[in-house]
């Protein structure tokens, strides 16, 4: 065992694959729902989109967590799990018919609505399966968030949710239709996100549109504001859970919601981020003309993050306790943007030895690819082994 690994266990399975430290995970729930649980009237979805392995969303579930689905794919996962249809919220920009009517069908709570065609899609669909649709409409606050350009969600620029200027015309349009009901609104500005005082901009513009409302007598029952809390990917072990007391507290604190509201939160990376680890066999050292490279059984098609954003994860040897040496950390992919790090301090490293990926608990395994007809990576929970 070195650190929180179970190394020799590790050395058994087949590597590259997924290990979810359940009692992180608990911990992690227990603080949000102890958290969240401070203030009357919050609500807290997990967003399935992080990570949507059946064990791991089975822990989550069991904590009383509600789920926030972007796909018809995920109501289902999150269902055969043994999330309550109740608690389940449908957001996404492009909802086909299919998943609206699996939503319908099962009941739930509500769709978060991004635009006056797709809120006619629904009122149809909802009219010919003679049920009523509750909708909350995703308003773009236009508030930008201290976090990278491609996880930005709520400027103007971005294609997510109804501009501002629209938004009484549309709960007006809603109000005239038979098969929807408004419910609430709904609004994310992005992900990673550490700096509070983007989520207090973002309650400042709450509070503007809730009296804009107001002078139209329109009442607002629940208000959503997405998830996007980050996590410290550099010290994963010094900040295992992130600091979900001056998350909520914000909130608490600045949003000033009116009697009977019920706020809503939609976090992924920050519930299971930390508790994932992107296990991986050094398969060869190769000393180059001016560094050396440690390739290894995992590439970008079973973490993708660091091709695609550039991100920052920690990478460790959990075989090896010989001097510090300096690797670009590569995998078989071929590709040039296969690379977990460049220039990353590890133990000396040698064929054979188990590299640890930190922090890929979200994003991870749910974003795995078969790109060069590669098997995709297993995922195992702490009770597995």
């Amino acid at each position: 065992m070195k650190g929180k690994f179970p190394v020799e266990r590790f050395q058994e399975i087949e590597t590259p694959f997924y290990y979810y430290d359940t009692a992180l995970l608990r911990r992690t729930l227990q603080t949000i729902t102890q958290e969240a649980g401070k203030h009357e009237g919050f609500c807290v979805h997990y967003a399935i989109k992080a990570n949507a392995n059946p064990k791991v969303l089975n822990v989550i579930c069991q904590a009383g967590l509600g789920a926030d689905c972007v796909s018809g794919g995920e109501i289902r996962a999150c269902i055969d799990a043994g999330f309550p249809s109740r608690k389940i919220v449908y957001a996404g920009v492009g909802k086909s018919d299919w998943e609206i009517r699996l939503g319908l069908q099962r009941d739930i709570f509500c769709f978060n609505v991004e635009s006056i065609a797709e809120l006619e899609v629904i009122n149809e669909i909802a009219g010919e399966m003679g049920k009523t649709a509750r909708i909350a409409f995703r308003i773009n606050p236009d508030v930008g968030a201290h976090t990278h350009s491609k996880i930005t969600t709520g400027l103007a620029e971005n294609k997510f949710g109804i501009a501002m200027r629209d938004m009484e015309s549309v709960i007006e349009e809603a109000s005239a239709m038979r098969h929807v009901r408004f419910v609430g609104l709904h609004f994310h500005i992005g992900s990673q996100i550490l700096n509070m005082d983007d989520f207090a901009a973002l309650c400042n513009r709450i509070n503007d549109l809730q009296r804009q409302l107001e002078l139209k007598k329109i009442a607002v029952e629940n208000i959503n504001v997405g998830g996007g809390l980050g996590i410290d990917y550099e010290h994963p072990n010094r900040v295992p859970v992130p600091d979900f007391k001056a998350y909520f507290d914000t909130y608490a604190r600045l949003l000033k919601l009116r009697p009977g509201q019920t706020l809503h939160f939609e976090l992924g990376r920050a519930v299971v981020a930390q508790c994932g680890t992107l296990i991986t066999r050094t398969l060869y050292v190769k000393q180059g003309a001016a560094k050396q490279f440690a390739i290894v059984d995992a590439g970008m098609t079973d973490l993708i993050r660091p091709a695609l954003y550039q991100a920052y994860h920690k990478i460790e040897n959990i075989s090896s306790e010989g001097r510090m040496q300096t690797y670009d950390v590569v995998g078989p992919i071929c590709e040039s943007s296969d690379v977990f790090g460049k220039a990353v301090d590890l133990n000396e490293t040698r064929r054979g030895d188990l590299i640890a990926i930190r922090s890929a608990g979200a994003y991870g395994e749910i974003m795995a690819s078969q790109y060069n007809c590669r098997q995709l990576p297993k995922g195992y929970i702490t009770e597995d082994l």
